[in-house]
């Protein structure tokens, strides 16, 4: 396998998170709505309908160049790519072919340490198929029209891409930046990004093979086994003297392995010609800029900013994936938070937070409560040595359940340490009387045994007392 160059390029469709789908005025959510109950006319394909583009999609087309680090382009065009396909009532699929929405940008990646550009080709708005499906034992198939006209961005990848790391890399930073453009929900459960990989391997680095394209591919570890298992599979073909087979594959995720679904077809196959019921989409510089200025900030911002907080590349990119934490650190960063108590949060987010949210079938990242401003309290109690760290877990367990007011909570779950001096000076009397030997060696020198004081002081006031007082208290009455 060594002696083969592999090359993949990755088409990403994307399902914009519009109101209504791509050219008709019915509703784009078809998650849980039954078959067949969220179609008009348009969606299916009635001789005479006519179809009306929907702007939202070109606002978050537009959002969604910025996201690739290109800007949109000016003037783009709708055309028919004819093909047939019982879920595909019309017989052609209104997309754009000669002049997209987008060319051009990148994806920047980091593997095994190393970073990496992978080019984007262009990205090109067009509506989505209906879903067939296959009843087990059955001869006969379903079609289901929900999802037909739904708004996809299909976002197609220079063929830059290497190694199944690489492959999986580029998905999963796509799939990052077209969440926090808020382009798209990204759920892949739901199919609401979706990836076709191209693979070919070839012996001479300069020539590319003959690929494969193995689509609808709805997971970031499935991208990077679909591409070992075809460079696999295409070099032990050629090993043999046999030949790649220009052609559309599937995945079986049980069997870890593709299959041939039908012959690839090329552009030409499709018929394209311009849509005569759409008109040229021309957008005017005011509008790019305005849609420039109001982009969210990108991954790759969070990751400077918890970067410059000297959180390690775990936490990051703990952190980063989670867009709720991600945009509770930049927040606190705006309100003008302290570093100290910024990072006291980012590392509760990594930490006990993510943990919470793994191990809670009910919590997710999505209904978790993130309150900045009690948030900001419990890091205060915390850095005052008013809440120990074990405490402060405690309080944070009910507040990213139920919020409320991180003080408050402390006191009802009784975790205020005691700071009040008189009252730790009686406890360290009692202490020092009843430990002599310790005290001595501490008054000698050895002040490993202050250690053991201390904890002595903690076990007396069951837990409650500053730890950081109690120390001084001891230091400065032994010393004497």
């Amino acid at each position: 396998m060594g002696s083969y160059t592999p090359t993949i390029g990755i088409e990403c469709h994307v399902q914009l998170k519009t109101q209504t789908k791509l050219f008709a005025a019915v509703t784009n959510d078809a998650r849980e709505a039954p078959p067949n109950t969220l179609v008009s006319h348009i969606c299916l394909g009635m001789p005479g309908a006519l179809p009306v583009l929907n702007k939202a999609a070109i606002d978050l087309a537009m959002q969604a160049a910025f996201a690739l680090n290109t800007k949109p382009s000016t003037f783009s065009t709708f055309d028919r790519k004819h093909y047939f396909y019982p879920d595909l009532p019309k017989g052609y699929q209104i997309s754009q072919f000669k002049h997209p929405i987008i060319e051009g940008g990148f994806i920047d990646i980091v593997v095994d340490g190393k970073e990496k550009r992978i080019g984007i080709t262009r990205a090109h708005l067009e509506e989505d198929a209906g879903k067939s499906t296959h009843p087990n034992g059955k001869d006969y198939s379903l079609v289901d029209l929900n999802r037909a006209g739904t708004p996809l961005l299909e976002i197609v990848s220079e063929p830059d891409i290497h190694s199944p790391a690489e492959a999986k890399a580029y998905a999963h930073e796509l799939y990052l930046r077209m969440r926090y453009a808020d382009v798209s929900d990204a759920d892949l459960y739901y199919g609401n990004m979706r990836f076709d990989v191209n693979v070919s391997v070839s012996k001479d680095p300069k020539v590319f093979g003959t690929r494969t394209e193995t689509k609808n591919i709805n997971s970031f570890r499935a991208v990077e086994k679909v591409v070992e298992y075809e460079i696999a599979r295409q070099t032990e073909v050629l090993e043999k003297g046999g030949t790649i087979t220009q052609e559309t594959r599937g995945w079986d995720d049980a069997k870890q392995k593709t299959f041939t679904q039908r012959t690839k077809e090329d552009a030409h196959d499709y018929r394209y010609f311009p849509d005569p019921d759409i008109p040229p989409v021309v957008l005017e510089q005011s509008a790019i800029d305005t849609a420039q200025a109001a982009m969210p900030p990108m991954p790759d911002d969070v990751r400077q900013h918890l970067h410059d907080l000297k959180l390690d590349d775990s936490a990051i990119e703990t952190i980063v994936e989670a867009l709720p934490a991600a945009r509770l650190v930049l927040q606190a960063g705006e309100k003008g938070v302290g570093k100290d108590d910024v990072r006291r949060i980012a590392l509760w987010l990594a930490g006990e937070v993510q943990a919470a949210v793994a191990n809670d079938e009910k919590l997710s990242w999505d209904n978790v409560i993130l309150e900045l401003d009690s948030l900001m309290t419990l890091s205060k109690l915390t850095a005052d040595s008013q809440v120990s760290s074990t405490g402060a877990k405690a309080v944070l367990a009910h507040l990213i359940k139920d919020g409320g007011d991180a003080e408050k909570i402390a006191k009802e779950l009784d975790v205020l340490q005691v700071s009040d001096e008189g009252a730790l000076k009686a406890i360290v009397d009692e202490v020092i009387a009843a430990n002599p030997k310790a005290a001595d060696d501490v008054r000698n020198g050895e002040m490993k045994a202050i250690g053991f004081l201390v904890g002595q002081v903690m076990k007396a006031s069951k837990g409650k007392a500053n730890p950081g007082m109690v120390q001084g208290l001891l230091k400065s009455k032994l010393s004497a």
